[in-house]
């Protein structure tokens, strides 16, 4: 499993433990659903940028996301 794929299935982690649907997420991130949707696939691989973003939404710290 390469690192987007499991960048996607942690954040996907945390969405669901916090009740929160993919458009919830996006939209809190600026992001399009479409995009973040991909992410959790793992099909697309996220800019630091973009996952801060992401887990500002969650109210989660970087560190929670990334498997490193």
């Amino acid at each position: 499993m390469g690192t987007s794929e499991q960048i996607g299935r942690k954040v996907k982690e945390i969405r669901e433990k916090a009740n929160l649907t993919q458009a919830q997420v996006a939209d809190k991130a600026g992001i399009h659903v479409n995009y973040f949707a991909r992410l959790e696939r793992g099909e697309v691989n996220p800019s630091a940028d973009i996952l801060e973003k992401i887990a500002k939404a969650l109210k989660v710290a970087s560190s929670d996301i990334l498997p490193f």
